[in-house]
């Protein structure tokens, strides 16, 4: 895989770390937390190590690495003797370390729409949250990805302004067939189309014969195999059965109501009825086209869960999203007004939000995202409350991980399932699964230190995203992020931190027993449990991601 970076102003960090805690969730597949210790060297995790490590321990760790050539230290030799190789060592406590967050959904508004979102301000949100990789959604920017033109345009536009690594979906719109091959030798993860209006001109939907049209192409393709995302919502499923073109993804217009404040008003125009329908046109695409994989982006309504179950139990090729505010909020909570809450499909009742749970518990749902979906004040129409005219989206990128635990521990689940639905599955989705997902020998050193216990309240000056609106605002909300660690650099750190010389200085021993001419220097992690506010680091280094 080919990365785009801007390398400039990586903050000064020990040539390898190692950090170790009691707390540590590798993968879905533990128990619980345990006590490892990860060693991580250019960007990449070295070893992984079963058990707590102390500072007395330490340098045994490093001679047993370097006998197993685990690490390399051949570059010592060409350093100036006054110079020492640093280990950082960096003890967690009771903090906990997990996998850093793979958000599959997420409208950056770049190039073309940055009055919106850019990705400067998105990228941080997301790595206050805890999240270190994000992949854009097509639409939204001007141009849109449905062209390798288009496509280059995005990379030029936001290389220098990531602070997490970046990948993107390309767009499936009626005319772009030729394009898609191309797209996918680019390095695109896959495609998102819509079955209804998306609410932007620049991104019409997509009719059968272009749905059918572009399976053809990709499977006969012989390349890389990525998936076909769907909005799936059919307009012609509505009760008063309007036009197509009346009726949009993100704004409602069809219903001449009386009480435009009230949310039962905007809910009962988008009817669960117009998910299952397109779910079920999607399923017969995809019977017709078994090679493909088919994926249901931020599924709203349960009532499509048995169709989505029944389909995947006949091994049709689909995977299926929701979306935090779905299974964090419901449609009886909403306040008269609140615009805010606005999103297509829309945020349906209590019993729905159970029913999604039971699916994501029992796997017919298979991760969960944001949809990070933003846009400038004016557009939520905030004075009048208007829900059929405002703007649907909503701002989540930066609390997806305490708005899913909130939620799940309150259900009794435990943390190794939220590592499955926002860590390991997501990055198998965009095809990043050998680098992201998960702590692994190999694996890129992406994780978060958190404290699960700890509560906090959502409040304007917490928010990194552009605009300040959000359904969560003064919630109450468990799972505080203390850093955020990008291939190995803390990109994002709530309280201070530091790396204090111990001055102890080991020697560094080559596999034939031989003292290189560098010594290393220890260093150890220091931070303070007083909040400076929140840091990040000076420059962005996160990387855009292109898929060979």
């Amino acid at each position: 895989m080919d990365f785009d970076a801007n390398n400039n102003g990586i903050p000064a960090t020990p040539d390898v770390l190692v950090i170790t805690g009691q707390n540590v969730i590798l993968t879905s597949q533990q128990s619980g937390p345990e006590p490892y210790t990860l060693v991580i060297a250019h960007g990449k995790i070295q070893a992984v190590y079963a058990g707590h490590t102390t500072l007395d321990q330490l340098p045994l760790k490093l001679a047993d690495l370097t006998a197993s050539k685990q690490l390399d230290w051949s570059n010592a030799s060409a350093l100036p003797l006054s110079h020492a190789l640093t280990v950082g060592y960096w003890e967690l406590g009771s903090l906990w370390l997990i996998p850093g967050i793979v958000d599959a959904h997420v409208h950056v508004n770049q190039p073309g729409r940055t009055l919106w979102e850019g990705m400067a301000t998105a990228t941080r949100a997301a790595a206050a949250g805890g999240c270190t990789t994000i992949v854009d959604m097509p639409l939204n920017s001007i141009p849109p990805t449905t062209t390798v033109a288009n496509a280059n345009a995005k990379l030029v536009s936001v290389r220098d302004s990531c602070w997490v690594d970046v990948a993107l979906w390309g767009g499936l719109v009626p005319e772009n067939q030729a394009e898609l091959v191309p797209l996918v030798q680019w390095g695109v993860c896959g495609f998102k189309g819509f079955l209804i209006e998306s609410g932007v001109d620049e991104f019409p939907m997509v009719q059968a014969k272009d749905v059918e049209g572009a399976m053809q192409v990709l499977e006969s393709s012989g390349g890389r195999s990525v998936p076909l995302l769907f909005h799936a919502e059919l307009a012609s499923c509505m009760c008063s059965n309007p036009p197509v073109s009346q009726v949009s993804s993100k704004h409602d217009t069809t219903m001449d109501s009386q009480s435009p404040q009230e949310y039962t008003t905007f809910l009962d125009s988008r009817p669960p009825e117009m998910e299952v329908a397109a779910i079920q046109q999607v399923i017969n695409w995809l019977q017709h086209h078994p090679t493909l994989r088919g994926h249901i982006v931020h599924l709203s309504a349960a009532e499509a869960i048995p169709l989505i179950q029944e389909a995947k139990t006949r091994g049709v090729n689909l995977t299926v999203e929701t979306c935090f505010h779905y299974l964090a909020l419901n449609a009886e909570e909403v306040p008269k007004g609140a615009t805010q809450f606005k999103c297509c499909p829309p945020i349906r009742n209590a019993s729905n939000r159970e029913a999604l749970w039971q699916a994501l518990e029992t796997g017919v749902i298979d991760m969960v995202v944001s949809d990070h979906s933003p846009s400038t004040p004016d557009l939520k129409c905030p004075e009048e409350g208007d829900f059929m005219k405002a703007w649907g989206g909503i701002s989540s990128v930066q609390f997806g991980l305490p708005v899913l635990w909130t939620a799940a521990r309150r259900r009794g689940h435990k943390l190794t399932k939220l590592v499955q639905w926002l860590c390991e599955k997501p990055a198998t989705h965009v095809q990043l699964s050998q680098h992201k997902g998960h702590l692994a020998v190999g694996m890129d050193a992406d994780m978060v230190v958190w404290d699960p216990h700890a509560a906090f309240s959502v409040s304007p000056s917490s928010i990194h995203f552009r605009y300040k609106q959000t359904p969560y605002m003064h919630h109450q909300l468990y799972g505080v992020v203390h850093h955020t660690l990008l291939r190995g650099q803390v990109v994002f750190t709530r309280n201070g931190l530091s790396w204090g010389d111990t001055s102890r200085i080991q020697a560094v021993v080559s596999p034939a027993n031989e003292v290189a001419a560098a010594p290393i220097k220890i260093l150890v992690c220091q931070t303070t449990t007083t909040s400076f506010g929140d840091i990040f680091t000076p420059k962005p280094f996160g990387r855009v991601i292109r898929h060979h």
